[in-house]
């Protein structure tokens, strides 16, 4: 799988959250809305993937079904963001 075209949008720190990203999978494949937060214990970032409330219930708009495309999308966020903030 190929990553590309990650963008970091910064915002004011709320609850953690500390910005957006968006990135392009295998050149065929738009992914943005994805929260990247400061993890508690504060040794890096993790992200969350977007979530539409409807009544009382969350519905995932999109999220990988295994771990490993997981790893790889958070890996390559988390790098790209720790770039930004330093």
């Amino acid at each position: 799988m190929k990553i590309t075209e990650i963008q970091i949008t910064p915002i004011k720190a709320n609850n953690g959250l500390v910005a957006f990203a968006s990135c392009v999978l295998d050149g065929s494949v738009y992914l943005g809305s994805i929260g990247i937060h400061k993890r508690l214990d504060g040794s890096g970032y993790r992200i969350t993937y977007p979530t539409k409330k409807v009544a009382d219930k969350d519905f995932h708009i999109f999220h990988p079904i295994n771990r490993q495309t997981n790893e790889e999308i958070e890996k390559a966020i988390v790098s790209r963001v720790e770039e930004i903030m330093s």
